[in-house]
């Protein structure tokens, strides 16, 4: 979510022949366009998602962006839009003049290298792996060798005493689990940086047939290719957060590590997270179409589409063209969104880590976040919206430490929030200082714990923020994370339990289906009402590692049935299939 400096690029190679495209297979990587996307790699051009004025096929909106300059990649015609790559710096500005053209949003630039990484990425890092925190704790001496300790209550997983999230929303052995642990007719989207599918807690699980990889990851920004095309296997994940993502909403029940909010039913990885941790536009798109398209039923969401934190439409500190581009965000992804739930699927999402009142912004110093280094301060207001948290049908989810308590780092909002769940909170103990147990833990890729320096020469892990827990010759890692992008995937988790107890058949795909809306109005209506705190101007204290102490205040509005910290309540698996709220 940025932009501002001008990005001095190499000449252009004008890639690709218009394609009309199905939508489900508009995210589809054909070898046509593989090697089209490695030209244009080559070549340095830019990428755009360019929107006609209405869904549906428009020959007048491919011939404007042929005059313009641009070349269709593909097309999405039920959704009303094509992903088209360009040399012409003025071709953002030129397909608008159309009158078949809604507008265009720059996706990327092929071949741009930043001078460091993103630092959205970097901020978000610090939440929900607490770097520098952790970083100080090690320092100080205060990190052990994390391993699975003696179950302290008398559960099913060997982890399971270290999942004080599970046992928060009712998802226990004792709860949610003895009566509806999900169905394998349910499928669940995770929309991330990917899935670690050979994970051992999440293989049993997992979809790789119906997975889908929409990125080509960009070695300027996500470091060399592993695989001749640049586009990774359904089952790879080379960040992490989108296995600890999926783990949380869905690691089986087998004697090994953790069980997810959701333990029986399947993973889906729709990847439109880079290597480097930026979300494009058109990667996301494809991602909440082809859910729609194969009959997923819920779909999560941490993540917010770069470049723009906050997409406004016309705010004065912005060019025309920064409008439009937003504009264009905007529209496209709720065209998206509306797709996705006439076809079945519920969208959930994280409501970001910003500490912020999103009914109440008010500065914007992080956007456009790409190309690096041109971000730009502006003022923002409820006129603008972080996509697609903010979006229409989207439920978004705040989130809460041990106590209950709102997270220190959660967003919050009385429009905006729609249930709490567990995120994590690393500073909720009573001596306010850092506790890794007060995160939440999930399934961590062996691949990403060796190339982040977590693990001893022996395996085993050389911090407390990393677990191993091994069943025989089989072991498996995890991690400790922080943030609402932890959240969101237990809300996930209840609404699939939601789908597998009240869903019916569904004659389109199979296995089972339950009305979006009926999804959700059980998931809000069966979460536990949570007040404010008391005063309502809540002060968070951390007395940090490195011996500083850092505070912050937030004011709760709203009354105990639906406010702004935990908007309808804490979601809850156990209410959530027994009607007992």
């Amino acid at each position: 979510m940025r932009r501002s400096a001008v990005v001095t690029l190499l000449s252009v190679l004008v890639v690709g022949a218009a394609t009309a495209i199905a939508p489900g297979a508009a995210g589809a990587t054909p070898t046509a366009t593989r090697s089209a996307e490695a030209r244009a790699q080559a070549s340095g051009a830019k990428q755009y998602v360019v929107l006609y004025k209405s869904a549906g096929g428009s020959a007048a909106g491919r011939a404007a962006i042929v005059a313009a300059g641009g070349s269709v990649v593909s097309e999405n015609t039920e959704v009303g839009y094509a992903i088209v790559r360009s040399d012409r710096t003025s071709f953002s500005t030129d397909v608008s003049r159309s009158t078949a053209v809604e507008g265009a949003a720059a996706d990327r630039v092929i071949g741009y290298a930043p001078k460091e990484q993103r630092a959205q990425s970097l901020r978000r890092n610090d939440i929900e792996r607490l770097t520098a925190d952790r970083a100080a704790r090690a320092k100080a001496g205060k990190v052990a060798a994390g391993q699975a300790d003696a179950a302290a209550v008398p559960v099913d997983e060997p982890l399971a005493n270290r999942q004080w999230d599970m046992r928060q929303i009712g998802a226990t052995p004792g709860g949610s689990y003895g009566v509806q642990p999900g169905k394998p007719t349910v499928r669940v989207g995770i929309i991330d940086t990917g899935i670690d599918g050979t994970h051992p807690d999440i293989a049993a699980n997992f979809d790789a047939a119906d997975s889908h990889n929409f990125v080509t990851d960009l070695p300027v920004i996500d470091g060399p290719c592993e695989y001749p095309s640049c586009i990774d296997p359904v089952d790879h994940d080379d960040d992490g957060h989108g296995t600890h993502v999926a783990s949380t909403v869905a690691s089986p029940i087998n004697g090994l590590g953790t069980a997810g909010v959701a333990p029986g039913v399947t993973l889906v990885n729709l990847r439109a997270g880079q290597d480097s941790g930026f979300f494009f536009l058109a990667p996301t798109l494809q991602a909440i179409s082809y859910a729609g398209d194969i009959g997923v039923d819920v779909i999560n969401m941490s993540f917010f589409t770069d470049p723009w934190l906050y997409n406004c439409v016309s705010n004065p500190a912005d060019s025309p063209a920064e409008q439009s581009e937003q504009r264009v965000i905007r529209e496209t992804t709720q065209r998206a969104l509306n797709y996705a739930r006439r076809h079945g699927v519920l969208p959930v999402a994280a409501l970001g880590n910003e500490f912020t009142d999103l009914g109440d912004p008010t500065v914007d110093t992080t956007s456009p976040d790409y190309p690096e280094g041109t971000a730009k301060v502006r003022t923002v207001d409820n006129s603008c919206i972080t996509v697609p948290t903010e979006s229409k049908g989207v439920v978004s989810v705040s989130s809460t430490g041990p106590s209950t308590r709102m997270s220190y780092f959660s967003n919050y909002g009385t429009e905006q929030n729609d249930v709490a769940a567990p995120g994590g909170d690393a500073y909720d103990s009573p001596d306010e200082t850092l506790d890794p147990r007060n995160l939440v833990l999930a399934a961590y890729p062996k691949n990403v714990a060796e190339a982040n320096g977590d693990l001893n020469p022996d395996g085993t892990p050389n911090n407390d923020f990393v677990v191993r827990d091994c069943l025989a010759s089989t072991c498996a890692y995890y991690q400790y994370l922080q943030g609402t992008s932890m959240a969101s995937p237990h809300a996930v988790g209840v609404a699939a339990l939601i789908v597998s107890q009240y869903g019916h058949s569904d004659a389109a795909h199979g296995g089972l289906t339950l009305a979006p809306a009926t999804t959700e109005r059980i998931l809000k209506r069966t979460a536990v009402d949570h007040a404010c705190p008391q005063p309502r101007a809540f002060t968070w204290v951390r007395h940090r590692p490195d011996g500083s102490v850092a505070t912050a205040t937030a004011t709760c509005t709203g009354p105990t049935s639906k406010n702004g910290f935990y908007g309808n309540g804490i979601v809850n698996a156990y209410a959530a299939v027994t009607g007992s709220h």
